[in-house]
């Protein structure tokens, strides 16, 4: 049993209205590949319904046929009983649906009030004169009626925080009387807290009769905010089940077609030598008097809320940013030299928490991210020598088991999960005896999660040292042999995996610093 089984633990949930919206026999196919196959879903209003499933699964291709960005191949679509072709993205929005993906769809340099109604601004009088008073009234009235507070309507988007820009776009949804609105891996760049609140806020959209379409790969929230859920895998409708289940583990099976036992199949293991050591490590504004270890064999966990520091110290102990004091010693040794390179010549590799804009080069394909770090072993007299680059890259693409139709296929086609695994051959490449994964799993289905944690599982029984840093606080308890806690910039716990639980590592989480502002 997993610990998400003991989650699933019966909350009433509220009696759903009517069928808003019907899919039946929905179809995409392209070139190669059939993403969606005869898909039926029915979603009700004052329902969250969540679709889940692997990458690759298809939810991303029913999103966007949705959203009108894509037309089926086959198949119907009833609102309210009426068949509807969705034509494009705004007579989707015109019938009803709205669609807020994981990159936000809004005008950083506007106010919170001209977003919600970007392109319907109010007028008055005089032709061509916008009624502002009006519209920050109504927006004013609109953020109320979702329960939402503290979000002024005058200030910029790009002064808000990811949170708060979330709850605009359902605000903008609600603006243009959205009876469905789909949300894409909402939760993915938020704290615990900032899910409290956009969860307050789905429930205020239940109790007005929206209809909600919820993609996640976190069960958890699956159980805690779904009122049923239907999966997809291999882009066809595998079943749809009342929410909360008793137990995840067959919903995990329907899914990835195949038992998972463990989610977390941390292996014990036994700490060697001590590999890396940060000492007083410290950056005006941003962090201070960090120090950690990491033994070879060992996970060690880095646990914090967002803002507390985490990714500003990995980045420093990487050489990626300047850190203004303290020490980083590699095997005894602290690295005179302070840059991404020197740090990997020294042995310690950071795969980066955003793995398409700092991991990979997304115009390259598989085999030229995979030598990206290792293009010096490979060249022959400064030209580059393509038969070790395939040979190098099939090394990894086996060993790792990437999922590629070939070493020459466009990274930007991989799975989230195949695209870290990606990530990781290119460092493993140099042999670093010090790996630092930051949010390793963030957008990853839990198959690709599992075989990510038993990879860290066979680098730590080969000797290597893994600093670990995740938003996911089961994950950090499930693979961490220590978890080291920051709270703005500063450590206030360390716990071995005998200690850790929950209840603690929140507790240091929240606990209260104020000569760091990170």
């Amino acid at each position: 049993m997993t610990d998400l089984d003991h989650q699933a633990h019966g909350t009433p949930r509220a009696t759903p209205g009517p069928t808003v919206l019907e899919i039946e026999g929905v179809s995409k196919a392209f070139p190669g590949v059939v993403a969606v196959d005869g898909v039926d879903l029915d979603v009700r209003a004052g329902e969250v319904h969540v679709l889940l499933g692997e990458n690759g699964a298809g939810k991303s291709t029913l999103i966007k046929i949705l959203a009108g960005a894509q037309p089926p191949d086959e198949g119907r679509i009833r609102l309210n009983g009426t068949p509807e072709a969705i034509r494009d993205p705004l007579h989707a929005i015109a019938l009803g649906i709205s669609t807020i993906y994981q990159e936000f769809n809004l005008v950083p340099q506007l106010s919170v009030a001209e977003n919600i109604y970007l392109g319907r601004y109010p007028r008055q009088g005089v032709p061509g004169l916008v009624g502002w008073r009006r519209m920050f009234r109504d927006a004013e009235a609109l953020l109320e009626r979702l329960g939402i507070t503290g979000l002024a309507v005058r200030a910029r988007v790009d002064t808000l925080s990811v949170a708060q820009q979330q709850l605009v776009e359902i605000a903008k949804a609600l603006s243009v009387r959205a009876q469905v609105i789909v949300m894409d891996e909402p939760t993915a760049s938020l704290a615990s807290a900032e899910v409290s609140v956009l969860f307050r806020t789905i429930g205020r959209l239940k109790e007005h009769g929206i209809a909600l379409i919820f993609v996640t790969h976190r069960l958890e929230e699956a159980m805690e905010i779904g009122d049923r859920a239907t999966v997809l895998r291999g882009g066809r409708k595998i079943g749809t089940v009342d929410l909360p289940v008793p137990s995840v583990s067959a919903l995990i099976a329907m899914m990835v077609g195949r038992q998972l036992t463990d989610l977390y199949p941390r292996r014990p293991s036994t700490a060697g030598d001590e590999l890396l050591r940060v000492e007083g490590l410290g950056r005006a504004g941003w962090f201070q008097d960090v120090s950690l270890t990491v033994r070879a064999g060992e996970i060690v966990g880095l646990a914090g809320l967002i803002g507390a520091g985490r990714t500003s110290v990995v980045r420093a102990i990487s050489g990626v940013d300047r850190y203004g004091e303290g020490h980083v010693l590699v095997r005894g040794r602290p690295v005179a030299a302070r840059s991404p390179h020197a740090m990997l010549e020294a042995g310690v590799a950071l795969l980066p928490e955003d793995r398409k804009a700092h991991g990979l080069v997304m115009t390259m394909n598989v085999e030229e991210n995979i030598s990206l770090s290792s293009l010096g072993a490979i060249s022959r007299g400064g030209l580059l020598d393509f038969g070790r680059q395939a040979r190098l890259a099939a090394r990894y693409i086996r060993d790792l088991a990437i999922k590629t139709p070939s070493g020459r296929t466009s990274v930007r086609q991989l799975s989230g999960g195949n695209q870290q695994k990606v990530v990781l051959s290119r460092f493993l490449s140099r042999a670093p005896s010090i790996l630092i994964f930051d949010e390793p799993t963030r957008g990853v289905d839990v198959g690709a999660k599992v075989d990510l944690y038993r990879l860290m599982n066979d680098l730590t029984s080969v000797g290597h040292g893994i600093l670990l840093v995740s938003s996911e606080l089961p994950e950090l308890l499930g693979m961490s042999d220590r978890i080291v806690v920051l709270a703005n910039g500063r450590v206030t716990g360390e716990f071995d995996r005998a200690e850790a639980s929950e209840e603690r590592v929140l507790h240091a989480m929240f606990r209260q610093q104020t000569t760091v502002a990170a």
